[in-house]
């Protein structure tokens, strides 16, 4: 097991304890503790990858899944927080568990070890969800935003407006055509076992 993926595991194991404690005895400082772990702790777990040269498919996998429990756990402890952030939340965790996951997952059809190299794919796409600025806004403006303004029709305009952005990704991403790998094994069909 490397570092990178020890940090990942560290960090998830971290933020999902804070988050769920933060739920549980309404803490809002236990909950941004947890999103705040979840943060640092994913861009620790990238950094050592790339610095120890230890960058891996399975690895940035493994990264992505992770986000989704840390992730998931935050929002949903804060929309028990604060329910009037129920929809909102609902349209974020929509947005990110599913379609961002797909879109995040979709680096696999190609030779790379994350969605960071994705501009040797396409440019456009890398831009919107996975350079610097495009994680900023993909993964800390529904939440600050969120928590500082407490305000749930500017957090749903937010959120859907970041459904917009995956779901105008998913489908520049279908244009390009995902490549079907060769070499997959397939399964025995029982005519060739005779």
């Amino acid at each position: 097991m490397t570092l990178p993926t020890l940090i990942t595991f560290a960090r998830t194991a971290a933020s999902l304890a804070l988050a769920m404690l933060g739920a549980y005895q309404h803490s809002l400082p236990l909950l941004l503790g947890g999103l705040g772990t979840y943060w640092i702790g994913d861009m620790a777990d990238g950094a050592v990858a790339r610095l120890t040269n230890r960058e891996t498919r399975i690895g940035a996998t493994l990264d992505i899944v992770c986000d989704r429990l840390c992730a998931a756990a935050f929002y949903l402890g804060f929309a028990w927080y604060d329910p009037s952030m129920v929809v909102p939340v609902g349209i974020y965790l929509a947005e990110f568990m599913v379609i961002d996951t797909f879109l995040s997952m979709a680096f696999l059809a190609w030779p790379l070890s994350s969605p960071n190299y994705f501009y040797l794919v396409d440019r456009r796409l890398w831009l919107w969800n996975w350079s610097k600025p495009g994680k900023a806004v993909n993964s800390a403006l529904f939440a600050v935003l969120m928590v500082l303004t407490r305000d749930p029709w500017l957090a749903g305009a937010i959120a859907t407006m970041l459904l917009t952005l995956k779901v105008l990704s998913t489908v520049r991403l279908s244009r390009l055509g995902l490549p079907v790998p060769r070499g997959c094994l397939q399964p025995v069909q029982k005519s060739e076992l005779a």
